[in-house]
């Protein structure tokens, strides 16, 4: 019994839920006022308020090579994704201000999740179901009091298959991601989630040049080194000292096989 219960007291879960339809309703708000690349460069640059979020909220402590991997990945990505956009991005001070606050309730987001799982050994379903249920609450009790309950229902009634049919697919697959994030969230940190997650923009352009025939512009190229030399830093940071033990064991045996053969030829002109 004590397997299924639940370790998350309430107001996390009361905070939780706030801070998901908050990113949800204030990104979605956003669209009316930035266009698409400008919500690219702002997307891309999450991991900067994930590693704010992290010293703040559970009192982490990053080095400079972590802040240097996090630019790189960040610059990166924003040129990656603007390379593949014909339109030039357009700010709206009222969008900025919108997607902003999408992106900080988004960071928090993380790392609670973060400390709670954790510090309460809670598992992946316990978040979802709670904390999203209480979302639910929360956007059914906003839409009653602005008389925009029914203006939905009149709407999925006019397109049956568009909404209910890729509803149940979007929230099928969001549901399989949420919990492939909380699974990293919960074995490793918020801000390697949000790497991920971030990162992901990439690998959709990737793709994009297998199945669909586009234009290729060097811009892919080293803006995907950045990024890639932001993982990489982002990686040895994570495992310094198995890294340069491993370093250390290869420059040896290069070294020593180098020997080796300086010997060999040092013998074979002594023996003429």
């Amino acid at each position: 019994r004590r397997e299924f219960g639940k370790k998350i007291p309430w107001k996390t879960y009361f905070l939780l839920a706030f801070l998901t339809v908050s990113t949800m309703g204030l990104s979605n708000t956003s669209v009316g006022y930035l266009n698409y690349p400008t919500q690219v460069i702002f997307k891309s640059c999450k991991l900067v308020p994930a590693m704010i979020g992290g010293v703040f909220i559970q009192g982490k402590r990053y080095g400079m090579a972590d802040v240097g991997a996090m630019m790189c990945m960040s610059v990166g990505l924003i040129l990656f994704t603007l390379a593949d956009s014909t339109v030039q991005p357009q700010f709206d001070n009222t969008g900025v201000i919108l997607v902003c606050s999408a992106l900080c309730a988004d960071a928090v987001i993380g790392n609670v999740q973060e400390r709670a799982m954790k510090t309460y050994n809670a598992s992946n379903t316990e978040i979802v179901l709670y904390s999203y249920s209480i979302g639910f609450i929360y956007i059914l009790v906003g839409m009653v009091l602005s008389g925009s309950f029914w203006q939905p229902f009149v709407f999925c009634a006019e397109y049956p298959l568009h909404t209910y049919g890729l509803g149940i697919i979007l929230s099928l697959t969001g549901y399989i991601g949420l919990n492939f994030v909380l699974a990293l969230i919960k074995a490793f940190s918020a801000l390697l989630a949000v790497t991920v997650t971030t990162c992901r923009k990439a690998v959709t352009i990737v793709l994009s040049f297998v199945f669909f025939t586009k234009p290729f512009t060097f811009q892919y190229v080293w803006s995907g080194l950045l990024v890639l030399f932001g993982i990489s830093l982002n990686v040895y940071t994570k495992n310094k000292p198995t890294i340069n033990r491993m370093a250390g064991q290869y420059l040896t045996t290069i070294i020593t096989y180098s020997q080796n053969i300086s010997h060999r030829q040092r013998d074979k002109i002594q023996t003429v």
